[in-house]
């Protein structure tokens, strides 16, 4: 008879934890469009506006109407993206945004770098042996980029009790490869005011 009281207490008390209470996660799906700031550091939001803006800016400016009265379509590469601000700040997302704004806005060509071309190298690598002669990619062929974008991502932190405002300040250059000459220079800030909730006793 204890034995059946017992199971019956644990089965009580599970109920108790897993189902009452309502207090169980909450998740409601949202357009991936949307800015939603819960912390108030950098996000997917900050991201894609600062890549989306960096770019129109770079687009728009005098150093590509050279290329275009030389009929020719400048190639792109995008080089490191440092963070030196104060918090973790997933650099490749915003590098994959900025690879993303260039590409789609049709008035350069992109080429893979890093990581990415050591990966199609060693495809090419690999093919050399074992794929047929009218299939395979060459070696030596290779697109070279005419100019290099890099960056730097900087924060600055003003707190006082709950209250803290932070921020963001993105710098962009555009290079040329051949002559280590900038023709674009770009800013973007981002400010942000947080107010913490107050703790309930």
């Amino acid at each position: 008879m204890g034995k059946k009281l017992l199971v019956s207490a644990c089965l009580a008390f599970s109920l108790v934890v897993l189902g009452c209470g309502g207090g169980g996660t909450k998740v409601a799906r949202v357009h991936e469009d949307s800015a939603t700031d819960l912390s108030g550091r950098w996000n997917d939001t900050d991201s894609r506006l600062v890549a989306d803006e960096m770019v129109m800016d770079a687009l728009s400016r005098p150093w590509i109407n050279t290329w275009t009265e030389q009929n020719k379509v400048p190639t792109v590469i995008v080089g490191r993206v440092q963070n030196r601000s104060h918090e973790h700040i997933n650099v490749q997302t915003f590098s994959r945004n900025i690879e993303r704004a260039l590409l789609n806005s049709g008035k350069v060509s992109f080429v893979a770098g890093g990581a990415e071309r050591e990966q199609i190298r060693a495809e090419r690598e690999d093919q050399a042996g074992n794929v047929s002669m009218d299939t395979r990619a060459f070696s030596g062929e290779e697109t070279g980029a005419d100019l290099m974008m890099t960056g730097t991502i900087n924060a600055i932190v003003d707190r006082e009790g709950r209250r803290s405002v932070i921020f963001y300040q993105i710098n962009m250059e555009l290079i040329e490869m051949e002559t280590n000459r900038k023709v674009w220079i770009g800013e973007k800030q981002i400010k942000k005011y947080v107010e913490q909730a107050r703790t309930k006793l």
